[in-house]
């Protein structure tokens, strides 16, 4: 089974999470996965992407069997699309999962949708759940991350974590809904409001900081020029670097 399943519904993207038996826990290949199929949207002529998921849950978190590199499949970190992302979620929203949701431009919430960062539960953390601080009150954003308590859909809306609440199985057609409307708007103004909002407004915590400069050294590392440097210093030879 593909552990993402990719559709297109006219100048919308669909991009699903496909692990229902593991209640999608994001393996390293969901993350490189969403990371890729992220970039190949962002250069496609869609002009909007639905993060979703197939099943009864969102995700259950991080597979502890497989580990991921869990900042490639977070929106504005990993994901770095300038055009607009709304993750449609239900079930159970679990560690990075809450991550996912809060980093989205919007959020779509099933009424049976439970969000739950449990990390203060089990003495570990990985930072990137701060970020929820800069994006809705810092109150309830403590009150996620401090006491670990299950939230529910209709608290998230309160909190403004969640745009939208609908029944159970229509979190991905009100999203797509959502996303169309986005498609017919002016797509330079809302590439430079997103630009504007994530650059200069939004604050970045330590991790996404962190997580950011790996993204960038790892394009430079796995570049052609890098490759060459390396060649040109063990042949005493000066490099012609290319940019790519």
């Amino acid at each position: 089974m593909d552990e993402l399943i990719v559709r297109d519904d006219g100048p919308v993207r669909v991009i699903s999470i496909n692990r229902p038996q593991k209640l999608n826990a994001l393996s390293n290949g969901v993350a490189k996965g969403l990371e890729q199929a992220f970039k190949e949207f962002d250069a496609s002529s869609q002009k909007a992407a639905v993060l979703a998921a197939e099943g009864r849950s969102f995700t259950a978190g991080a597979d502890i069997n497989d580990l991921p590199e869990f900042w490639r499949c977070v929106p504005t970190v990993g994901i770095t699309t300038d055009k607009p992302v709304i993750a449609a979620v239900q079930g159970w929203c679990v560690g990075g999962g809450v991550v996912m949701a809060a980093m989205a431009d919007l959020c779509v919430a099933a009424d049976d949708t439970t969000f739950w960062y449990p990390e203060a539960t089990l003495g570990l953390t990985g930072g990137m759940i701060c970020a929820l601080a800069g994006r809705i009150p810092h109150k309830a954003a403590m009150e996620v991350m401090y006491l670990a308590r299950k939230t529910s859909a209709q608290r998230a809306y309160e909190m403004g974590l969640v745009n939208q609440v609908v029944p159970a199985g229509q979190q991905q057609e009100s999203a797509i809904a959502m996303a169309h409307e986005l498609s017919r708007l002016a797509p330079l103004v809302l590439r430079s409001i997103k630009r504007i909002v994530n650059n200069h407004v939004l604050p970045k915590g330590p991790a996404e900081i962190a997580a950011s400069m790996t993204r960038d050294n790892l394009v430079i590392t796995g570049s052609q020029d890098f490759q060459e440097g390396r060649a040109a210093f063990r042949e005493k030879r000066a490099p012609q670097f290319t940019g790519t």
